[in-house]
């Protein structure tokens, strides 16, 4: 899963004032009547104001870190399941329910993946705790089951980043019967 997306704005996007380092700043991940994602970036105040023009996929809240000269803008402008999991499992990232099921996926994808390793539970051992492979950081996640539901309920929020699963096509039978008249034997001379 790889999206190419504008970077994290300057300014909020309902009142357009410049946003602040530190300050509380709302992402939301939009599929507008294109089809297009998109991202908006508003202050965590202006939460109420926001009405997005499509279905939201997913939303978090992160302090604003200004960009830093010389910084590789296209590797920040790519989403894919790695930077999007760092993005929502933040421990600066508040805690939103909407995306506890997509954190809980992409950790368990990740692992397979060999991106974060599992270092077992927290203290309370109600998360898992993960270390990411590249920078050692440590991430806890909400414990979940992995149920059809909640792959149901996840496979419908990726399918706003990714787009609909192709329908699968009707597949050939594995035998195809001969005709009649090739099957008979030849009369005898």
């Amino acid at each position: 899963m790889e999206l190419n997306l504008q970077p994290l704005a300057t300014a909020c996007f309902v009142s357009g004032q410049t946003f602040a380092a530190g300050e509380p700043v709302a992402s939301y991940l939009v599929r507008n009547a294109n089809l297009e994602i998109v991202r908006h970036d508003l202050l965590a105040s202006q939460k109420e104001a926001f009405a997005p023009a499509g279905f939201v996929a997913c939303s978090w809240v992160h302090p604003y870190k200004p960009r830093v000269a010389g910084e590789n803008t296209e590797r920040t402008l790519k989403l894919n399941a790695e930077t999007l999991f760092l993005a929502l499992a933040d421990p600066a990232t508040e805690v939103n329910a909407e995306n506890t099921r997509l954190v809980q996926f992409l950790a368990f994808m990740l692992e397979r993946k060999k991106i974060l390793r599992p270092k077992g539970r927290n203290a309370d051992g109600e998360k898992n705790v993960y270390e990411h492979a590249k920078t050692k950081q440590l991430y806890q996640v909400p414990k979940g089951e992995l149920t059809p539901e909640f792959f149901v309920q996840v496979q419908a929020q990726l399918s706003v980043l990714v787009g609909e699963p192709k329908p699968r096509a009707a597949s050939a039978p594995a035998f195809v019967a001969a005709p009649e008249s090739a099957s008979t034997p030849a009369p005898s001379a």
